[in-house]
C-alpha cells in the first residue's frame, strides 16, 4: 500500500543524490520546491471551501482544530500556536492536536500515529462539539490517528476537512471537504517534511490567515488585533497606528496606551475622536470589523 503512494515513491531526478555536490543537491531541492506552489494552486477551490466552512463554524462559536501526526501534526500545532499573538484570539479558538501529545512535538512517540482510538480520544478530551471544524492532516493520507479523529468528528456532526499529499487518499473518505495536493516524490525518498510539509504549511497559512481576515482581524493589510507582547511588537503596533492615521509617533504611542494596547481600538479612536469605551462598543457591534464600525459611526453621527 505505502509503496504505491507518490510521497513514498523514488524521485528519478535524485537517484544519484549521494554522488552530487552540495551545491547540486541544493539546486535540485530548490527546483523541486518550486513545484509546490503550483500543486497548491490546483487545490485553491477546495481550500476556499474549507475556509468558508471554518468561518461559518467560528461565527457559530466553534473552534478550528488541527489533527495530525509527525511532521503534519507539528505543522498544525505550530499554526495554532501562532494565532493568539497574530490575531489576538484566545488560545482555545485554534487548537493543534498531535499523536502522542505535547511531547511528540519535540521527540517522536513511536506507534502513537497507528492508533485509531487515540485520535478519537484526543478529540473527546477537548470536548469536541458539533459546531467545531476538524481538519485532519496527513501527507500519506492514511494515518490511523487522523482517520480515527475524523470518524469521531463526523459521528457527532462536526465539520471535517482533510489535507493530504496523495490523490484518492484514505482520509479523504472520512472528511466533508477534501484537499489533496499532489507534491509527488521527494528528493530524499519518503521524507515528507520536505515538499509535502512545505505544501501543508502553505495551506495552513492560508486557512488560518484568511479565516481570521474574514473574522475582522485585519484592516487593509494590517494585523490590527495583534498582541503587543514585546518591544518589537509594540513598535509595530505604533507604526500601524501612525501609518493609518498619519500622526506622529508620540501621538500614536499615546493612543495605544489609552486603548489599553489594542491597535484596532486605537485606530478607531483616532479616526472618530471617541473615547475607548464608546469605540469598543461600536467595534463589538460590528463584530470586530473596523471598516464596518466606521461605516456605522458615519451613519450614526452623519459624518
Amino acid at each position: 500500500m505505502l509503496e504505491k503512494l507518490n510521497t513514498e515513491s523514488r524521485n528519478i531526478k535524485s537517484m544519484k543524490l549521494d554522488e552530487l555536490s552540495i551545491f547540486e543537491i541544493l539546486q535540485l531541492m530548490n527546483e523541486e520546491d518550486q513545484n509546490v506552489p503550483k500543486a497548491v494552486a490546483r487545490e485553491l477551490n477546495q481550500i476556499e471551501k474549507v475556509i468558508k466552512e471554518t468561518v461559518k463554524c467560528l461565527k457559530n462559536n466553534g473552534r478550528l482544530i488541527y489533527l495530525g501526526a509527525g511532521t503534519s501534526g507539528r505543522l498544525g500545532v505550530l499554526d495554532a500556536a501562532e494565532c493568539p499573538p497574530t490575531f489576538g484570539v484566545d488560545s482555545s479558538l485554534v487548537v493543534g492536536l498531535i499523536a502522542g501529545g505535547e511531547k511528540a512535538f519535540i521527540n517522536a512517540v513511536e506507534g502513537a500515529e497507528d492508533s485509531v482510538d487515540f485520535g478519537m480520544a484526543d478529540l473527546e478530551n477537548i470536548q469536541l462539539q458539533k459546531n467545531d471544524m476538524v481538519i485532519g492532516i496527513a501527507a500519506s493520507g492514511r494515518t490511523p490517528y487522523v482517520i480515527g479523529g475524523l470518524k469521531y468528528a463526523r459521528s457527532i456532526g462536526a465539520s471535517t476537512a482533510s489535507i493530504s499529499c496523495n490523490k484518492n487518499s484514505i482520509i479523504s473518505q472520512y472528511s466533508d471537504i477534501v484537499i489533496e495536493v499532489d507534491t509527488k516524490a521527494e528528493v530524499l525518498t519518503g521524507s515528507t517534511r520536505l515538499k509535502a510539509g512545505t505544501a501543508q504549511k502553505n495551506i495552513l497559512n492560508m486557512i488560518s490567515t484568511v479565516s481570521m481576515i474574514c473574522m475582522g482581524k485585519a484592516y487593509s493589510n494590517l494585523m490590527v488585533d495583534m498582541l503587543a507582547t514585546n518591544y518589537k511588537l509594540e513598535k509595530r503596533s505604533i507604526r500601524m497606528i501612525l501609518e493609518v492615521l498619519d500622526i506622529t509617533e508620540e501621538e500614536a504611542s499615546l493612543l495605544l496606551k489609552e486603548s489599553n494596547r489594542n491597535v484596532k481600538t486605537a485606530i478607531f479612536m483616532g479616526m472618530t475622536s471617541l473615547d475607548k469605551e464608546a469605540s469598543v462598543t461600536l467595534l463589538e457591534q460590528a463584530n470586530g470589523k473596523l471598516k464596518v464600525a466606521l461605516d456605522n459611526y458615519h451613519k450614526a453621527y452623519n459624518k
